[in-house]
């Protein structure tokens, strides 16, 4: 006669076993900072490796060299140029004398229009240009998330809002010390300062002019989570910043102009002065703020709500 089988109890189950998880849904990934760091570094390459960024980055370097140049062809025979007031383009007058006010003459010439279209086209690209491309459905197969991808796509934009900027600068102070001379700095209120201190006061003015692209780089990050193409995305982008301009220019509606993020963009010639007009600077950063806040929410909203199908 065989052995009968012995009965399964299930109350005495192996240790092993009753430490197990019940089975079901698995949870989601926990994303570690340097997982994070490595998206906003791959972020940054992809859209600094592009043909079309070093070619917008190229075309900036190049407005200091050509009005450098301009100025110093044009006072060869001891003419002057420019007629002086300290404001905008203004500041050519006084090349000259300084090649360091070169850095100022470039950056308040290239942000009107130049400066801010680059950033419109690489902020209108930053969403729509993956989804355009295909590739932005497998970015979000990535534990990263919509939020972690969007935060990493507006950093890489600020970047770039950064590295414009400081490309203008840099391209405007090496011309400007080749062509012209250099020395005491003498401030638009009349006060001398050393080169090393009107150096740092470039340098914060350049800052200073990158934060004041934040508001549209926000703009144009909301409109490339709207669709899928890049290019309708950067178009509409710089089309925007041309229509605010025209209405910070009309005066029938002077009353509206404070809150249109252009309004106060040459407000750094402020940083020019001693002591600092901090009155429009901080009116500046506070707008710019707003814009960037407010966009910014938009996008999320939109690109968080969005079905991605490429």
């Amino acid at each position: 006669m065989s052995r009968a089988e012995p009965m399964h109890d299930p109350t005495h189950e192996p240790p092993e076993a009753a430490a197990r998880p019940p089975a079901g849904p698995r949870s989601a990934p926990r994303v570690s900072p340097l997982w994070l760091l490595e998206l906003f570094r791959s972020e940054l390459l992809v859209t600094f490796r592009r043909w079309r960024t070093l070619a917008l980055l190229g075309v900036l370097a190049a407005v200091p060299v050509l009005v450098g140049i301009a100025v110093k062809v044009e006072t060869s025979d001891g003419g002057s140029v420019g007629s002086g007031g300290g404001e905008g383009p203004a500041f050519i007058s006084q090349v000259t004398n300084n090649g360091l006010f070169l850095v100022f003459t470039s950056l308040a010439a290239t942000l009107p229009f130049f400066l801010p279209m680059a950033v419109g086209v690489v902020a209108g690209d930053a969403v729509a240009g993956e989804a355009g491309a295909g590739t932005l459905r497998y970015l979000l197969v990535a534990p990263a998330g919509r939020t972690r991808l969007l935060l990493a796509k507006l950093t890489t934009v600020v970047a770039f809002c950064l590295a414009a900027t400081l490309t203008v600068a840099v391209a405007a102070l090496a011309t400007g010390a080749l062509l012209f001379p250099t020395g005491e700095v003498t401030l638009l209120s009349g006060t001398a300062v050393s080169f090393g201190e009107g150096l740092l006061r470039a340098g914060a003015i350049a800052v200073l002019v990158a934060g004041s692209l934040l508001g549209l780089a926000a703009l144009g990050l909301f409109v490339s989570s709207l669709t899928n193409s890049g290019i309708a995305a950067m178009a509409t982008t710089v089309g925007l910043l041309i229509t605010v301009q025209i209405l910070n220019a009309i005066p029938q509606l002077d009353a509206f102009h404070p809150y249109l993020f252009p309004h106060y963009w040459l407000s750094f010639a402020d940083l020019l002065r001693d002591p600092v007009y901090w009155d429009d600077i901080l009116k500046n950063l506070g707008v710019q703020a707003l814009y960037t806040a407010l966009f910014g929410s938009a996008a999320w909203a939109a690109f968080t709500s969005r079905d991605v199908t490429a």
